[in-house]
């Protein structure tokens, strides 16, 4: 089978297309025919070596956590799926023909593969910060960073829950950041008084890492209040930094139930080719994404 591998840490450049053996279902698994990856900064933090303390890697390694597509394996002791059913969610080596995966879901009808590729880290994430601000229904949360995937995904489920969420994204995206309900705003000179202009604020989110951490603290008057996803020097002003996952599974669930309620839809805003995974690595790492960039099998 094809599969995106990387023999040694470094640039997008030592990423490569290689052919593979296919993997199989252990106890626990399923193995699927993958449709779809999703493309997350994890990915290429992992491909750079950023993440050997939390997540230690045996090279040659291969790239993805996320994907959709057709079980066409069952491990021992599986059940409630057969081969044949289009499910996503999470496993390892994902950027590849064939994939196991260790937590699923049937995809939610009326969902392509390539939309469902998108939602299972994205989702688990979304769920996890926003119980970690603890923001109640009524307060006002403000995340920057909220046009990407995790951005998508916060409005939308805090804006179910009674929240009203503030989004700063770039001026391209504001329109964007309106469509899912939230009070828009840019980022540039004069962004703190923008935002004291829409209301107080009673938590915030850093998905971003883009230098906001002291005036998040600022405008929500305590650093408890704030949670970052992407700036590893926010401990260094009493900021959270919440990088070790919960319960897959219960994320997968909850996504199936917003997205069949009509209450969660996170775009594709573009799509690779496995010989184009470099590329994809690039746009996400350059950020300013408007939801989701998935690679295509």
């Amino acid at each position: 089978m094809k599969k995106v591998s990387f023999a040694e840490f470094g640039g997008p450049d030592v990423l490569q297309l290689i052919d593979a053996e296919e993997p199989h279902a252990g106890p626990g698994r399923v193995r699927i025919a993958v449709r779809a990856a999703g493309v997350n900064p994890f990915d290429w933090r992992v491909r750079e070596g950023q993440m050997l303390a939390a997540h230690p890697v045996e090279l040659p390694a291969g790239v993805g956590q996320d994907a959709a597509g057709v079980v066409d394996e069952v491990g021992e002791g599986v059940e409630g799926v057969e081969v044949g059913d289009h499910v996503f969610g999470e496993g390892s080596s994902a950027y590849a023909e064939f994939a196991v995966l260790s937590a699923w879901a049937r995809m939610p009808e009326g969902l392509t593969f390539e939309e469902a590729a998108g939602y299972p880290s994205v989702v688990e994430t979304a769920l996890r910060i926003i119980r970690q601000v603890d923001v109640e229904p009524g307060q006002t949360l403000l995340v920057s960073g909220a046009s990407g995937g995790v951005g998508s995904a916060v409005l939308q489920i805090a804006r179910d829950r009674g929240i009203t969420v503030i989004g700063m994204a770039g001026a391209a995206n504001q329109d964007y950041l309106r469509s899912l309900g939230a009070l828009a705003t840019t980022y540039g000179e004069g962004w703190v008084e923008r935002v004291r202009r829409l209301g107080p604020v009673d938590g915030a989110l850093d998905l971003a890492g883009s230098g906001v951490i002291r005036e998040l603290v600022e405008l929500t008057g305590d650093p408890q209040k704030v949670i970052s996803i992407a700036d590893l020097a926010a401990p260094e002003l009493g900021v959270r930094f919440s990088g070790v996952a919960g319960s897959m599974p219960e994320a997968l669930a909850e996504a199936v139930g917003l997205i069949s309620r009509a209450k969660l839809h996170i775009p594709v805003e573009k799509s690779y080719t496995l010989a184009e995974a470099a590329a994809a690595h690039i746009d996400s790492k350059a950020g300013h994404t408007r939801g989701r960039r998935v690679v295509v099998v």
